[in-house]
């Protein structure tokens, strides 16, 4: 038998850098930098995955969840 299995389509999550990570320490700059963050007020649509939403709460205080 042959199995198929189902795509399902990956949900995003949009973000908004919101703050500036000017004072903040240089691992929290690097965070914002990875997410693909270039520009304050930028949004930017990204993966649901364990990892990004990981990222995102190491900095919730410079990033929002847009919905």
């Amino acid at each position: 038998m042959s199995e198929e299995r189902r795509q399902d389509p990956v949900r995003k999550i949009r973000v908004q850098y919101y703050r500036s990570a000017i004072g903040r320490s240089k691992h929290q700059k690097r965070i914002i930098r990875s997410m693909g963050f270039t520009k304050l007020n930028q949004i930017i649509e990204q993966p649901d995955t364990p990892a990004i939403r990981g990222a995102i709460a190491k900095v919730p205080h410079l990033l929002r969840i847009v919905e």
